[in-house]
């Protein structure tokens, strides 16, 4: 096995003691990790996505800071902002939360756009500038978000420039009965889920092992067969009847590196089609506006990804 495949084998299983989870959902926020993404999880209160996201922080042994967002948080609130020092009569900086490894972006649709703006810089640049002055945020500084739907009372709709900045959109939905009894049985001694050293989990990955890890995905062949795939995927959401926004070259780019690191979970060093359509769904959805019509309709921007990939004839 390659040192990735060990990584993901041994997060699922340190994450599977707290939450359960039988979707892709655990890889996914480990391949965004491994290739300096962000993910915004979707799904209602009281799904597990606050405690998934402060699980992986802890067997990735990662530095984490939370904001819970509100309407009345400012942009300082996040980067930080010059104090003054009474004693020495100047200014400096108190940093905010923002420069950590993993920051935990609580409910961000329930800031207005202003201060949702104020990660824009730090999640495509890996910095933010404070009074001219421009601070880097490490390599393994990561945004992982969780919104409410946006039909729920007291939500902001997140600009297009902001969703186009991260790598997957992964939609939570309440769990399969199974899973559920699962998870009943699980937490229902005193709800421990507050408690994370209650459950035993043990530190998967050290800095030295996610750069290795990530030398492997970079590794990842990708012929120019399959490059052209994901174009032409790309593409075709630009011409969708049912959309009015399509996916950004910058969404190509990042469903191509993601299917590099889904074949590198897999232990393949090359590319294949099947690795596209595997992150395909997740690094589309949140890309695409769709037309008032379609919305009517009830069409879905899943509906329209799946359409596009079903039509799309497949490299050989």
């Amino acid at each position: 096995m390659t040192k990735t495949q060990v990584l993901f084998d041994r997060a699922r299983t340190e994450i599977g003691k707290v939450v359960v989870s039988s979707g892709p959902t655990v890889d996914l926020l480990l391949i965004a990790m491994l290739c300096e993404g962000h993910i915004l999880l979707e799904g209602p209160p009281g799904t597990a996505k606050t405690l998934l996201i402060r699980t992986l922080s802890r067997v990735l042994d990662l530095e984490t800071q939370r904001i819970q967002f509100t309407p009345d948080l400012m942009p300082a609130d996040i980067l930080g902002t010059q104090t003054l020092d009474l004693e020495t009569n100047r200014f400096h900086l108190r940093k905010g939360p923002i420069f950590t490894d993993l920051l935990l972006a609580d409910e961000i649709n329930r800031a207005p756009a202003k201060t949702q703006s104020a990660l824009l810089q730090a999640m495509m640049e890996g910095q933010v500038s404070i009074d001219r002055e421009s601070l880097s945020l490490g390599k393994f500084f990561m945004v992982c978000a969780t919104q409410n739907p946006v039909e729920m009372e007291g939500t902001y709709p997140l600009p297009e420039a902001q969703l186009d900045r991260f790598l997957f959109k992964i939609d939570v939905d309440y769990p399969e009965e199974s899973d559920e009894n699962a998870i009943l049985e699980r937490h229902h001694i005193s709800a421990r889920a507050k408690d994370l050293d209650s459950f035993g989990l043990e530190i998967v990955a050290n800095a030295e092992a996610l750069l290795l890890a990530r030398e492997e995905i970079d590794a990842v062949q990708v012929r120019s067969e399959v490059v052209a795939y994901v174009t032409k995927l790309a593409r075709r959401t630009r011409e969708h009847p049912s959309l009015v926004l399509g996916a950004s070259t910058r969404g190509a780019l990042m469903m191509l590196v993601g299917a590099k690191a889904w074949a590198a979970h897999d232990g393949r060093n090359f590319v294949t089609p099947d690795d596209v359509k595997a992150v395909a769904m997740p690094a589309l959805r949140h890309r695409l506006q769709l037309h008032p019509a379609a919305l009517i309709e009830g069409v879905s921007a899943d509906a329209v990804v799946a359409e596009i990939l079903q039509q799309t004839e497949i490299p050989r």
